[in-house]
């Protein structure tokens, strides 16, 4: 797996996970006590298989909340955000019982027992989040990190994880400036250079040391970061500290020799053959659970435009190695939307889209038959969104390392899709760009999984739709 373990953040996250896997099925036992308070022969008869009725029950409405991002240590929201897409998630979930309550019989628990479970629960997480919030903000909690460096590389890294929740799960206790170099952070975070390093840490209590300076030939102590490793502190470099804690590659930081140097692009056979058959398993789901609404999509289109106008749509897309390919999507746009052959992104309210088409990209249906081309082996169910070979050209000349997405295939869902909204300017394309460079380092099946189950999330809110 991934770094994603080594984040404080992430640690967090799965301690939030587990409590609350406990807490829910807790939710379960203690409903049906409630419901047959006084009864003891009912009780007995449905507390049979309890163990099992209830980690089912637990397990379906924790994956529903994953889908809805509840488990993102960068999700910025309201309270109020927060209640509703738990909300959603829970009669998301809800939904997800019942299902199982079909197939299988044995597990049903009754329709009262598991309204007030239901009910149970959604109190009880919203109280226990409240409280561990509050705890994971306590500055005592935070890994204490040092930064060796107060120059360009230290404002940028200052000014990017400004907001507290950039910072969750760390705290920068100040900035180390090396001799020679600019001092270009605020001076109330400097630390005065008189200081060795190794004192800092054992008076400061740090727990990692990130060095982010600006000229690292003849600059680093190497001696002193040595003591540290030594004393059991961790050292990282700067752009792989940001990568960790922020979930994407800052192309500011970024140089040639840590793309090369810095692992992962997992591109071995046995990954390459896991992730070919992820793929095979999901298409076929997807497929078995979304051909009614294909065919409703289909008719809708067929029925604005009339007989003789196109369903599909093929479009040509750069893929795995800049390889082009014919990608094909339901019409959601007029049939002259580019009569002048010239590519050009979505807008806003754009105006070529139909009727039908804006539905279909509001929850992405006019992407199910890209399905076909996962099939064929062109597209993968997770990976960096494919461009058009016009836009791929002018991006490749103005944003530095662009080429690198296409190392692997293109996909259906993609971290940068759940993690930014639809780009339509270079700028916009630069920032996916990070996500998309993440990914491309990191993927692996589980972060493939989670990827997939979050999408839900965009659907359902419609975000980054055009």
């Amino acid at each position: 797996m991934f770094d994603f373990m080594r984040r404080q953040s992430a640690r967090w996250l799965v301690m939030l996970g587990l409590c609350e896997l406990f807490i829910l099925a807790g939710s379960l036992n203690l409903a049906m006590h409630l419901r047959y308070f006084g009864k003891p022969d009912e009780l007995a008869e449905f507390s049979a298989h309890m163990p099992e009725r209830s980690l089912v029950f637990a397990i379906i409405l924790i994956v529903a909340m994953v889908a809805l991002g509840q488990y993102q240590s960068h999700i910025r929201m309201t309270r109020f955000g927060m209640v509703a897409h738990q909300a959603v998630a829970f009669v998301l979930g809800g939904f997800g019982i019942v299902v199982a309550y079909y197939v299988v019989p044995q597990a049903y628990v009754g329709r009262g027992v598991l309204a007030l479970a239901l009910l149970i629960a959604f109190l009880a997480l919203l109280t226990f989040r409240t409280l561990f919030m509050r705890l994971v903000e306590m500055e005592a909690l935070k890994r204490r990190v040092l930064f060796l460096g107060a120059g360009v590389r230290a404002s940028q890294f200052h000014n990017l994880m400004r907001r507290r929740s950039d910072r969750r799960g760390f705290n920068v206790v100040g900035y180390l400036p090396r001799a020679g170099e600019p001092i270009v952070v605020p001076d109330e975070r400097v630390m005065g250079p008189d200081i060795t390093l190794r004192q800092i840490v054992e008076d400061e209590r740090i727990d990692e040391v990130v060095v982010g300076v600006d000229d690292r030939r003849g600059h680093l102590p190497m001696d002193d970061l040595l003591e540290c490793r030594q004393l059991g502190i961790t050292v990282t470099e700067l752009t792989t500290f940001f990568e960790r804690e922020s979930g994407r590659v800052q192309l500011a930081l970024l140089d040639p020799s840590w793309l090369v140097f810095s692992g992962g692009f997992n591109a071995t056979p046995l990954r390459r053959l896991s992730k070919r058959s992820f793929d095979l398993i999901m298409a076929s789901v997807m497929m078995l659970l979304c051909w009614p609404l294909m065919l409703a999509t289909a008719l809708a289109i067929r029925m604005e435009s009339g007989a003789g106008q196109p369903i599909l749509y093929r479009q040509e897309r750069v893929g795995e190695r800049g390889r082009t390919f014919w990608l094909l999507k339901f019409r959601s746009m007029r049939t002259d939307a580019e009569i002048d052959g010239k590519a050009r992104w979505a807008t806003a309210n754009d105006d070529r889209v139909t009727r039908v088409g804006k539905i279909c990209r509001k929850l992405r249906l006019d992407e199910l038959p890209q399905l076909w081309n996962v099939f064929k082996g062109e597209m993968s169910i997770v990976g960096p969104r494919p461009e058009r070979p016009q836009l791929v050209a002018d991006l490749m000349n103005q944003i530095r390392y662009y080429s690198v997405r296409h190392c692997l295939k293109p996909g259906l869902a993609g971290w940068a899709q759940i993690s930014y909204p639809y780009g339509a300017t270079v700028e916009e394309a630069a920032e996916k760009l990070k996500y998309d460079l993440f990914y491309v380092k990191n993927h692996n099946l589980l972060f493939d999984l989670l990827i997939l189950i979050q999408t839900v999330e965009v659907v359902l809110f419609g975000r980054g739709a055009r």
